[in-house]
């Protein structure tokens, strides 16, 4: 990458410190968003990697079916008269894992939330603290 480029939050700091403003702490507002930056990135890595699990977890259940409605076909292609499976134990058995795998989604989607949500708020308190700790230094 373009060495030139690289960190834009350097760029700002000398552009703002040509400016000599009184009470105006360039490079800790500066830092401040770089780390807002960075929490952003972080947080929309991890809905990512979610995402990612939930396209993975619902690949999983097409593949199981599929292979059961496969199994299911062949024997009943393979059957001269009554289909060697009972027909309520089947959809029962469908409905159970139906529910287990939205129960397995609900409990991926609800972690992944939680993950981002976690950073976000982490983001938000240093970002507190660090603007009290800018107005409680003297001579500002």
């Amino acid at each position: 990458m373009n060495q030139k480029f690289s960190d834009p939050f350097s760029q700002f700091a000398a552009i703002f410190q040509q400016y000599n403003l009184p009470g105006f702490d360039v490079s800790a507002i500066l830092e401040s968003r770089r780390k807002d930056v960075e929490a952003l990135a972080a947080t929309n890595q991890v809905a990512f990697g979610g995402m990612q699990a939930l396209r993975d977890k619902q690949l999983e259940i097409l593949r199981r079916t599929l292979s059961e409605l496969e199994t299911i076909a062949q024997q009943f292609a393979a059957s001269s008269s009554k289909p060697p499976f009972n027909a309520t134990e089947l959809v029962q058995r469908a409905l159970r894992d139906g529910l287990a795998d939205m129960q397995d989604i609900a409990r991926t989607t609800q972690q992944t939330q939680a993950e981002a949500y976690a950073l976000v708020a982490k983001r938000m308190d240093d970002a507190l603290k660090e603007l009290k700790a800018s107005l409680e230094r003297p001579g500002q």
